[in-house]
């Protein structure tokens, strides 16, 4: 029985076909998609396939800034085998040639296959930063890519393991906000820019926060004060967020998130607001 798959920010057919073990060629074919026309949100079927596609390959498009070296290291394989399998003589590229890639990926079975995400290598990035900002060690995440050494390549897709526990959507009882602003009562000489300098925020906040059209203040008004928490991004939950996704969106931690807004669990719900 075929599985589906959400395409997700950073996903690419190469990504999703080496994270479930199919070929690429089926996975475009039975979706009608190809590498141009990926988008976020978008409903793959993934199809069955037994992990013995010794054979399979898929078309680069070579791009600007591309090498042999480059590609092979991206896609897990070697230059000695793009070579041999395009019928290359030598390593120059042009921009625009097609490549057959040779297909290479890990069949985990249906019942132990784990979540994972597409990261893209960026610069700077090696496989400790990567496994340590995402809770993964350095062998799972070489195992689980193929990798024979510690060497990335800008641009580079690893496939990333989460835990499946983060990923929960509540649909049940509507997300009630938590006020954590704090009152002051005006008095004679106040002003906003005193009152903003004073509790460390600014006279925009203020006026938003109290709804406030002017900047003029009465004796004995009470005003709601942004705390530091409540100064701080604010985000609103959709559907397909997970605490672990909306950490990593905002380079924060889980923890973090969890700390911030007084969550007891990783449930979310869609409409909930996060203090990032």
């Amino acid at each position: 029985m075929n599985q589906t798959y959400t395409v997700k920010p950073g996903d690419t057919l190469w990504g999703i076909s080496n994270q479930f073990g199919v070929s690429v060629m089926d996975l475009a074919n039975i979706n009608n998609v190809n590498a141009n026309n990926l988008q976020i949100g978008m409903i793959l079927t993934i199809p069955s396939s037994s992990g013995t596609n010794p054979d399979n390959m898929f078309m680069y498009t070579v791009k600007k800034g591309d090498t042999l070296y480059k590609i092979a290291n991206t896609y897990n394989t070697t230059v000695d085998e793009i070579i041999k399998l395009n019928n290359l003589t030598s390593n120059n590229l042009s921009i625009g040639q097609i490549l057959r890639i040779p297909e290479k990926y890990t069949n985990y079975g249906e019942e132990s296959l784990p979540d994972f995400i597409n990261y893209t290598v960026k610069k700077g990035d090696s496989l400790y930063s990567i496994s340590k900002n995402n809770n993964v060690d350095i062998d799972t995440i070489k195992k689980d890519n193929n990798l024979t050494n510690n060497n990335l390549s800008i641009g580079q897709v690893l496939k990333i393991r989460v835990e499946s526990e983060e990923i929960e959507e509540c649909f049940g009882e509507e997300y009630t906000p938590v006020d954590t602003s704090i009152t002051y009562t005006v008095k004679k000489g106040d002003n906003l820019y005193d009152i903003a300098r004073k509790y460390n925020t600014s006279v925009d906040n203020i006026k938003r926060l109290n709804n406030l059209n002017s900047n003029l203040l009465s004796i004995g008004q009470i005003l709601k004060i942004p705390s530091e928490s409540s100064s701080s991004n604010v985000y609103t939950v959709v559907k397909g967020d997970s605490l672990y996704s909306i950490a990593r969106k905002f380079n924060t931690s889980v923890d973090s998130l969890k700390r911030k807004n007084n969550l007891i669990n990783n449930n979310l719900s869609i409409g909930q607001k996060l203090i990032i």
